[in-house]
């Protein structure tokens, strides 16, 4: 399927309302003591990308980036709504008014690549979060984390599709 950027205007909505999904199972997991990430350690990571250093030993021990919080936030609703643009031009922009849940969560789950395979080694945890004491662990949490995305696509499709009819 061909993505028009009219289909934009779609993944928009859909991108921000998954991506606000995972934020509230995020709170939710921080309320009952599990450690979440610091999305001042994204917007870190993009300023530093910004000036040409792609990986970094250990982002938290890397200079601080001004604005680095606000950074992180909008890098992360950014690519939520990337990740949506992209199940669009999957399943095509009808999907948004017929949505079902297989395609959400298979592009939830397929997204959890992003983190294990892009941002975990660029920020010095390693691929698969390696170099971290609980590699499995975090592996684990990612793929949860990123299933609820998915879930949320799904969620973001389904209230779209009510208020458009």
């Amino acid at each position: 399927m061909a993505f028009h950027w009219q289909d934009f205007l779609l993944a928009l909505p859909v991108g921000v309302g998954a991506t606000a999904v995972m934020d509230a199972w995020l709170v939710l997991l921080r309320h009952l003591g599990v450690p979440t990430l610091n999305f001042a350690f994204i917007g870190r990571w993009v300023g530093h990308l910004l000036r040409g250093r792609i990986a970094h030993a250990a982002i938290a021990k890397a200079p601080p980036i001004w604005g680095e919080l606000a950074w992180g936030w909008l890098t992360h609703y950014a690519v939520g709504v990337g990740f949506a643009a992209v199940l669009l031009s999957m399943v095509g922009a009808g999907w948004v008014h017929h949505p079902t849940l297989l395609p959400a969560l298979a592009m939830g789950v397929g997204t959890v690549a992003a983190p294990l395979l892009v941002m975990q080694p660029a920020m010095g945890s390693g691929i698969a979060a390696s170099r971290t004491p609980t590699p499995l662990k975090n592996c684990l949490r990612s793929l949860a984390n990123h299933t609820v995305f998915g879930f949320g696509l799904y969620l973001s499709a389904l209230a779209i599709g009510l208020v458009s009819r």
